[in-house]
């Protein structure tokens, strides 16, 4: 069974300073580095490494990184037959600043990710049959997000969303076609209305995202843990003690193990574990993509921590 993966390709642009800059204030950076990013990608290279079948359905630009993009996905075993090349604007591109602590914050110019829409979802359509799992996120148009999860709610194929970033007002229409909502605790807060900062207030606000239709509701804590909600069963797992050196794409590598749990048929408690330690692994090493795990790696993690 196969993943799809519908949404950014971006190029990151990464500076290294001691700590965030505060507005309008100069930082001395430690160094600076460039590699393939977007949200969309990311989740495609992550669920790849751990040995799924993938397709990533997207846009990159004809200039500005494309080609470099494309090829950085097809070095990664990701099919990148669907992802189209737009003549009319440059890649996306994501400039990120990391703390000594692996705290970041990212700007991102959507670029050619700003252009999917239709066609793009028509692409998306014909890989729908047999498809395990769709994978959405927010770099992308709204309308192509909600269209992406109509076409394949309509074939029987699980759909992920990964909301970030989080938009001002997601539509009513797209939560039920939601089966797995994966917030982190800010984005979770963003989407309910409320701070979202521990077990108790998660819980609360994956009980607002059931009622808005989604079927399962998982906010990440980052080191505190997971919350996982569905109508029948909820539990907490307590995060994976590790060193934290850039937690940038720890989210999309989460979104990663989850689905490749998911589409090997394991249950919803085991696809959360997979997702908590990909997320690990990927904040253990600076970057998007270069930190997202293989699977020998991935493997030994899990023996070494849960015996699995």
């Amino acid at each position: 069974m196969s993943i799809i993966v519908f949404g950014s390709i971006n190029i990151d642009l990464v500076a290294t300073t001691p700590r965030l800059p505060l507005p309008g204030e100069t930082l001395l950076g430690h160094h600076f580095f460039k590699a393939p990013g977007g949200k969309g990608a990311n989740q495609a290279v992550a669920t790849t490494r751990l040995s799924i079948t993938t397709h990533m359905v997207g846009r990159v630009g004809a200039h500005g990184f494309g080609a470099e993009l494309v090829n950085s996905l097809k070095a990664a075993g990701v099919n990148t037959d669907d992802v189209f090349v737009d003549d009319n604007v440059s890649s996306g591109v994501a400039v990120i600043s990391v703390d000594d602590n692996g705290e970041n914050q990212i700007i991102v110019i959507p670029g050619a990710n700003g252009n999917v829409g239709r066609q793009d979802v028509e692409r998306l359509s014909h890989l729908l049959p047999g498809a395990k799992a769709l994978l959405l996120q927010l770099e992308i148009p709204m309308d192509a997000v909600v269209a992406a999860a109509n076409a394949a709610k309509k074939e029987g194929v699980t759909v992920i969303l990964d909301p970030a970033p989080v938009q001002s007002h997601i539509p009513d229409e797209l939560y039920p076609l939601v089966d797995i909502i994966t917030p982190n605790e800010v984005e979770a807060g963003q989407l309910v209305g409320f701070p979202v900062d521990g077990e108790e207030s998660a819980t609360k606000a994956t009980g607002e995202l059931l009622a808005k239709g989604v079927k399962c509701a998982i906010v990440k804590l980052g080191a505190k843990g997971v919350v996982c909600v569905t109508a029948e069963d909820s539990f907490f797992l307590p995060a994976f003690n590790v060193e934290t050196v850039d937690t940038t794409a720890a989210g999309d590598a989460f979104s990663g193990g989850l689905a490749a749990a998911l589409s090997t048929g394991l249950p919803l408690h085991q696809a959360v574990v997979w997702g908590a330690a990909a997320g690990a692994l990927a904040a253990m090493k600076s970057g998007a993509q270069p930190s997202l795990p293989d699977r020998v790696m991935f493997d030994a993690f899990l023996k070494e921590r849960v015996g699995e």
